[in-house]
């Protein structure tokens, strides 16, 4: 790992669950986070963070959700903490770190960048660089690619893809370890995000991301395409 490191010292890996799949109706209910450093033991985890997140007054979570996530109106009404002081929290941690990282990260980048914005100061996502780790995973592995895949397809224990965004998280952090270990080119999939051509570029895109279309069979690496 002691490439990525070198230039990014201090990595915030981290997840989302949401109440849906639209960014500009539907709502982040947690938010998780590992901080990941180089030792001379190799990667560790040096922090971590995990919060519920209130919902706008009048909103509840999907049933669809709550089978997915476990996260129920009653955990959130319990232990959720106002939109406001969770983007205090996220924003702190952003500008300690020095490289996001996240399994699918366009929609967690999105996200985020909604709850900042309109609770916060999403001033603290510019010139970061970010990592999308599902992008590895699709140049490295053939179809499918959920996370559980990749946590399958490179033998990783003690980690799963639990739908609870702290073992996601985790379990993201460890991906990119293994990732790293297979072959040491990570920094060149920074900014870079691959997309289904069928379906064409996301949006809204993230500026400071570039857009390929991607193969869901590996062939050439999506930086040299």
């Amino acid at each position: 790992m002691k490439e990525i490191f070198e230039k990014y010292p201090k990595i915030l890996v981290f997840d989302t669950e949401t109440t849906g799949i639209h960014p500009k109706t539907n709502e982040i209910i947690q938010f998780s986070s590992v901080t990941a450093e180089l030792t001379p033991d190799g990667m560790a985890i040096t922090g971590s963070f995990d919060t519920l997140i209130s919902l706008t007054p009048g909103r509840t979570v999907p049933p669809e959700i709550v089978r997915l996530t476990g996260i129920t109106d009653e955990d959130i009404a319990a232990r959720g903490i106002p939109k406001a002081a969770a983007c205090t929290e996220i924003a702190a941690l952003i500008r300690e770190s020095d490289l996001l990282a996240a399994y699918n990260a366009q929609f967690d980048l999105t996200f985020l960048y909604y709850l900042l914005a309109f609770h916060g100061d999403a001033s603290c996502l510019a010139g970061k660089d970010k990592l999308d780790l599902l992008t590895v995973y699709r140049d490295r592995r053939p179809y499918p690619h959920r996370l559980s895949n990749a946590i399958e397809g490179y033998g990783l224990s003690g980690v799963c893809n639990s739908h609870q965004a702290q073992d996601d998280a985790l379990a993201a952090a460890r991906l990119m370890e293994a990732m790293e270990a297979e072959r040491q080119d990570l920094l060149n999939y920074v900014n870079l995000f691959g997309y289904n051509p069928r379906y064409g570029a996301p949006t809204p895109g993230i500026r400071s991301v570039t857009y390929r279309p991607q193969s869901f069979q590996p062939t050439v690496p999506l930086y040299r395409n």
